[in-house]
């Protein structure tokens, strides 16, 4: 069983920066892919960006085309942590955000397990 919190959602102004964490439990960490999915009012959950262990020490970042180059999904094994680095942060973006995680597959159509959500609000 994996348990997933986030934290560091907030308000920001369009065109700066948050830093959003989940926090997992587990022995099977370095090893889970993981990934962020988001969701707006009215609208249907979405894929944000993911995070995959190819084996060993090495990882493949996966980003949905809305945030390419604006979002950045690091993970630190040691401390059981997963981010999503919002930059550049526009309108668009405000939504409730969401962790998920896998230890048998990819992330990308959602994982095995989620977190409770954070809410983003960007505003103009």
């Amino acid at each position: 069983q994996v348990q997933l919190v986030e934290s560091g959602g907030g308000l920001v102004q369009a065109g700066g920066s948050l830093r959003l964490s989940c926090a997992a439990s587990g022995r099977t960490f370095s090893s889970a892919n993981m990934g962020w999915f988001r969701q707006a009012p009215g609208k249907e959950r979405e894929f944000v960006a993911t995070i995959s262990w190819s084996g060993g020490s090495v990882y493949y970042a996966d980003y949905a085309d809305s945030v390419k180059g604006r979002f950045t999904i690091p993970r630190d094994n040691a401390k059981n942590t997963m981010y999503l680095q919002m930059n550049r942060l526009k309108t668009a973006d405000t939504a409730v955000y969401y962790c998920t995680a896998s230890i048998r597959s990819g992330v990308r159509a959602g994982g095995d397990y989620w977190g409770q959500g954070t809410q983003v609000t960007v505003s103009s």
